[in-house]
């Protein structure tokens, strides 16, 4: 081998090459995964030191407006039209707070944190796991940076966000178990941190707790009063912890129970909301499904596969998928062809 285990060739560690070598090119695959790194990565990994310049404090209130709106424009558009942009506002965020001071700086880290959450989301929404991970971790830094306990408690259930997409239940739940032993924080983390944890007990066939976890988290929805843009999903989704409990429902294959919830949810969601019903809807169909309705889930995956093709949301192209495999029962049936041709369009290589 003329390569070491990194991928490094002899000149790059400093020795003559051979005589008469010539390096290989690189793969093309490998130049395709080093520009997808960079695309991800080159937001958060800025360089410096920078030029030093004058922050005013009202760059804080700034970013924060800013971030309400992209918070509202993901529910509409999806990820892929937004991560260009609140990458590039992160980096921005980055800059000036390599020269801000004081309390100027803690501020900007707050925001920072939370715009670097939303990025995060944005990546796992659109299906890149990896992204998602890389930039959860950034909030995690930023977040234990700014000192505040809030956003650190924030960060992790960010976190498990990720490991609920991997499967993994009892990395969530431990996740959420961290976020939560620091008492200080807001209502709002506590809320995220035990609908996550539900979300966990469902991955480990645990009803029990997923019950006992939202109801918990459904006696705080009161005390959520903060003025503070970010991890306010409880406040703008209607019906959030519901949703929670039907998702979780759904993952424990008790059809009937969630699709009786899904209706109800449903009822309230805006139609300026498109991404959010989209994926709700798609898990009602799966529901649909489970409790033995499959002429009801083709009804309901005809509007979600429309808003899937709108969208590009990786997480409701991975529903619709999870709603093919439970109409296996009908594939041969003539529901299950109608089904077969709403889901083409959308569903391939899902």
């Amino acid at each position: 081998m003329l390569h070491d285990a990194l991928g490094r060739w002899p000149e790059d560690l400093g020795f003559r090459a051979p005589a008469g070598w010539l390096r290989p090119e690189a793969p093309q695959e490998d130049d395709m995964k080093r520009r997808t790194f960079v695309n991800v990565t080159a937001a958060a990994l800025l360089p410096g030191p920078v030029a030093k310049q004058h922050v005013d404090p009202a760059l804080i209130d700034y970013f924060q407006q800013q971030l309400e709106g992209h918070y509202r424009a993901d529910m509409m558009l999806g990820p892929h039209d937004l991560i260009g942009t609140v990458s590039a506002q992160y980096q921005l965020i980055d800059k000036l707070i390599r020269s801000a001071k004081g309390e100027t700086r803690r501020g900007l880290l707050r925001v920072g944190a939370a715009y670097a959450a939303l990025v995060g989301w944005l990546y796992q929404d659109a299906g890149d796991l990896g992204a998602a991970a890389f930039w959860r971790g950034i909030t995690q830094e930023i977040a234990s940076r700014s000192r505040d306990p809030h956003l650190v408690g924030y960060s992790l259930v960010n976190l498990a966000q990720v490991r609920t997409d991997l499967g993994d239940g009892h990395g969530v739940i431990e996740l959420c178990e961290a976020a939560l032993d620091d008492e200080r924080v807001l209502p709002k983390v506590q809320i995220m941190a035990m609908q996550q944890q539900a979300h966990g007990a469902s991955l480990t066939g645990d009803r029990t707790a997923v019950d006992r976890l939202i109801d918990a988290a459904g006696g705080l929805i009161t005390r959520v009063d903060d003025d503070l843009p970010w991890g306010n999903a409880c406040r703008r989704t209607p019906g959030y912890l519901e949703v929670q409990r039907a998702t979780c429902y759904g993952r424990l294959g008790l059809g009937r129970e969630a699709a009786s919830l899904w209706s109800q949810v449903l009822d309230a969601v805006p139609a300026t909301a498109r991404r959010d019903r989209g994926v709700y809807l798609a898990r009602h169909a799966t529901a649909a499904a489970g409790a033995r309705e499959p002429e009801q889930a083709v009804e309901i995956a005809r509007v979600a596969a429309e808003i899937a093709a709108e969208t590009g949301s990786a997480r409701m192209l991975r529903e619709l998928g999870t709603l093919e495999r439970a109409m296996r029962p009908w594939q041969d049936a003539p529901v299950g062809r109608d089904l077969a041709e709403i889901l083409a369009p959308v569903t391939e290589g899902v």
